[in-house]
């Protein structure tokens, strides 16, 4: 797994990484980040506290401040317990993999019972599943047509999305970054 750690060249390319009063990011996928417009806001706000800073200053006619590249809010928001039902987080949960043939490409949403045969839309009930096995299957059960998911649909915890997105590492780090960021670098997504 390759990490490239480039230093920015526009204050637009430097973001902030966000952590929680406890010091760990908000969120690993997507990785907690403000914009520098937001994070230099939550400084005046006296919201967050700047951990590390970019070689890079923004001016006001009054002021100069180094651009902010951690940033750690003052008041720990706790997180949810129970993660949003989306079709991306469905796609962590199952780590971007088609739960009939293991593949990584070209994922849709699969019903494993039907909603045709009363199917919900259930984190217990939906997988991700590459475009032709979900058309191979179509609104079959999966015992009629030998399709069974690889693993049994599940409500993941955040900390399961947490952990599956710590498999898959953004192409960009700030070094600064890499202290309060854990990447499994052992499981290749």
């Amino acid at each position: 797994m390759t990490i490239h750690v480039r230093p920015p060249v526009s204050p637009d390319a430097c973001p902030a990484l966000v952590l929680n009063a406890d010091y760990r990011p908000l969120s690993y996928y997507p990785l907690s980040l403000w914009s520098w417009q937001d994070a230099i806001k939550a400084v005046f706000l006296d919201r967050v506290n700047i951990i590390a800073s970019y070689d890079r200053t923004i001016r006001s006619p009054s002021s100069e401040i180094r651009l902010p590249s951690v940033v750690c809010l003052k008041s720990y928001i706790k997180p949810s317990r129970h993660p949003a039902f989306t079709r991306f987080n469905v796609f962590l949960r199952d780590r971007f993999t088609c739960q009939y043939c293991n593949i990584r490409e070209d994922l849709t949403f699969d019903h494993v019972i039907p909603r045709s045969k009363g199917g919900q839309t259930t984190w217990e009930n939906v997988v991700a599943a590459c475009s032709p096995c979900n058309l191979r299957k179509g609104d079959r059960l999966p015992a009629d047509v030998g399709m069974v998911p690889l693993q049994k649909p599940f409500a993941p915890t955040v900390q399961d999305l947490h952990r599956n997105g710590r498999l898959f590492p953004p192409n960009y780090l700030h070094e600064s970054w890499l202290d309060y960021l854990y990447w499994d670098s052992e499981l290749e997504p």
